[in-house]
């Protein structure tokens, strides 16, 4: 199984929030590209960044501090937050990322979010956060009318391959991830899985390798030491 570590962007610098909620932020390190270097002395060779004041604002906030990331190299780096026309795609594509997430957008504009399916195929993948089973939009700040199973089925059939699922109920809390939801989203066929949201022992990430999960994007579990990347990587970590 793919193995993300996470860097979650905001000002600049690495914090992390709880169940998706600005008001409560710890800050885990001042400068990104020295955790991102621990990350890969660790084993990593993927990586999972999200720009929280883009995904709040739309704007270029933390540009060059990913930048600067991407520039160090030996990671597959995965961007996310406030993507949502092509032209923001195009700048993190051109600077080296391997992967946009889109969020927001893929609700709110669907046939775009098919359209850069196809036309960038791997290099996009779209986020579905989720709170009581409906996907939230705008920072996680708004519930859409659609279940979350239902919209992965939905971008499955448009030419999405890979979704980046969270429950944000678990995001952030280190109470276990869903296993059942991620049970349900692996009988969907075609479709590429990356748990994301409360994961935070070896035994869960091998029941989701178990069932299918293709990733899963490792946070705070990681920031607190209840779980060890360098013992992650040799138990279930996979190219």
């Amino acid at each position: 199984m793919q193995i993300f570590p996470a860097i979650d962007l905001r000002g600049g610098q690495v914090v992390r929030l709880f169940q998706g909620d600005y008001d409560k932020e710890t800050v885990y390190g001042q400068d990104p590209r020295a955790v991102a270097r621990d990350f890969l002395s660790a084993g990593a060779q993927y990586l999972h960044v999200v720009d929280l004041d883009g995904a709040r604002d739309g704007t270029l906030a933390n540009f060059d501090t990913i930048a600067a990331i991407v520039k160090q190299g030996g990671l597959y780096i995965e961007v996310g937050g406030g993507i949502r026309t092509e032209e923001r795609i195009r700048q993190y594509l051109d600077l080296g990322v391997g992967r946009c997430v889109l969020g927001t957008i893929a609700v709110k504009d669907f046939g775009f979010t098919a359209r850069m399916a196809q036309k960038y195929g791997d290099r996009i993948a779209v986020g579905v956060d989720a709170r009581d089973g409906f996907v939230a939009v705008n920072g996680w700040k708004e519930l859409s009318r659609e279940r979350g199973v239902d919209f992965c089925r939905r971008l499955r059939d448009a030419g999405v391959r890979t979704v980046i699922y969270t429950d944000i109920s678990r995001d952030g809390a280190e109470q276990g991830t869903n296993l059942e939801l991620y049970r349900e989203l692996a009988r969907i066929k075609g479709l590429n899985i990356t748990a994301s949201g409360g994961v935070s022992s070896l035994e869960e990430l091998r029941e989701l390798q178990a069932i299918g999960t293709r990733a899963a994007i490792l946070g705070k579990a990681l920031y607190t030491g209840r779980l060890d990347l360098k013992t992650v990587m040799e138990e279930v970590g996979t190219c």
